[in-house]
């Protein structure tokens, strides 16, 4: 069963993605990068990118996470936030930790495609 599955699917996915924008969203730390930003479309995107890798396609994850967030020059400090925020995410939506673990182990794992090191 994938992780997607485990975590209950569209539903979980889109109440995430929710969750987790509403927390970027409000950390003045991140809060400039979407300054110009149509949020219901990057919602879209991301939760198309969950769904995807949360189904196990973890093909082309590197690349496109490159290209989305080339020149953003994205900080170490910048990266933990965020992924601090997916963290939280998860736990509030009470997703049990081994898949936490998973997933924060394969968000970590795209921290230099992110950063376009």
């Amino acid at each position: 069963m994938s992780i997607y599955d485990e975590i209950g699917g569209a539903d979980a996915v889109n109440a995430a993605v929710d969750i987790f924008y509403t927390k970027v969203l409000a950390d003045p730390l991140l809060k400039p990068f979407f300054e110009n930003v149509q949020m219901d479309g990057q919602s879209r995107k991301q939760k198309a990118f969950f769904t995807t890798i949360f189904k196990g396609d973890t093909a082309g994850a590197d690349a496109y996470m490159r290209k989305a967030h080339t020149g953003m020059k994205i900080s170490d400090e910048e990266f933990g936030a965020v992924a601090g925020h997916l963290n939280a995410t998860l736990e509030e939506l009470n997703v049990p930790a081994h898949l936490v673990e998973q997933i924060m182990g394969a968000a970590g794992g795209l921290k230099d495609a992110v950063q376009n090191r």
